[in-house]
């Protein structure tokens, strides 16, 4: 059974308590969520995108993603909400001049410093490195810090001087509380372009009825009634001996096509001489044709 030969059990080995909820290692967790793809979980290089939920994206992780249809394409659940290449907005970053990266670690034995940002704000100076909070705008992609938003209060952006709004404003890596905000106004903001839609939809088929109806109109102009109507009305057409008279039969009217002989034409010999009607096509009675033969022109 066990427990023999001086063996002292303590109580932890013998009673199964609760387990111990494991603590994420917050350090680790900034460093993935600032210098990793959401996606593909590879290192951010440029260009690098940022959905409307704050989230850091490669752009080709997200087009990728996009064109595959298959059914791995479940498992990303952290992209789930995008649904086409508008729904990111490729980041303005500013780069951090004292972020060496790679440029010194010839050996491979250089320290990584990980609070050490590859960006920075370019109105504080802040690093982007999850220890401040960072926003981006939609309108242009330029991303600043959130002191430097609330410190210098505009309505247009600090780099390219693009209108911006309130609703323009999203969180980088924000909290539990920023992402569902993000969600309801990303919710409402595509509810809204639906709607929009549908509303252009009739407002594009009675553009393109009421032109016709308007050509319509004005091509068929009433007649004011005046002496030339009045004496179309009241005089009859006055009829002519060679349109019947007596006999009843209906002539032609003045303006039908009458046969014209290619004879008469003014085109060239060569083009006559196709006709059967032209005096070479025309032969005697010894050039006729014979019982035995098959056309006209076997003699």
């Amino acid at each position: 059974m066990g427990c023999d030969g001086g063996t002292i059990p303590k109580r932890h080995e013998l009673v199964k308590g609760p387990k111990k909820v494991e603590k994420v290692d917050k350090d680790a967790e900034l460093v993935a969520q600032w210098n990793y793809c959401a996606l593909s979980q590879e290192i951010l290089r440029r260009p690098i995108v940022a959905c409307e939920l704050g989230r850091l994206y490669n752009k080709d992780a997200v087009i990728e993603f996009l064109l595959d249809k298959s059914s791995e394409k479940a498992l990303g659940k952290a992209a789930s909400h995008i649904k086409s290449i508008k729904n990111v907005t490729e980041l303005r970053l500013s780069d951090n001049p004292a972020w060496e990266g790679d440029r010194g670690n010839t050996k491979g034995d250089k320290h990584d410093d990980l609070q050490r940002a590859r960006f920075i704000c370019p109105v504080v100076g802040l690093e982007m490195n999850g220890r401040h909070r960072f926003c981006f705008l939609r309108c242009c992609g330029c991303v600043f810090s959130e002191r430097a938003l609330k410190e210098i209060k505009a309505e247009v952006c600090h780099t390219c001087g693009a209108a911006f709004q309130e609703d323009d404003v999203i969180v980088l890596n924000g909290t539990k509380e920023d992402v569902a905000a993000l969600q309801g106004r990303m919710e409402e903001r595509r509810l809204r372009a639906r709607l929009g839609k549908k509303a252009k939809k009739p407002k594009a088929a009675e553009a393109v009825s009421k032109p016709g109806v308007g050509e319509g109109t004005s091509q068929v102009k009433p007649e004011e009634p005046g002496l030339d109507s009045q004496d179309k009305k009241t005089t009859p057409a006055p009829r002519s001996a060679a349109n019947g008279g007596s006999s009843g039969k209906v002539g032609k009217p003045p303006g039908a096509a009458t046969k014209r002989s290619i004879a008469d034409s003014g085109e060239s010999e060569a083009y006559k001489s196709i006709f059967t009607t032209h005096s070479s096509a025309k032969r005697s009675k010894e050039e006729s044709a014979h019982w035995v033969t098959h056309t006209s022109y076997c003699f």
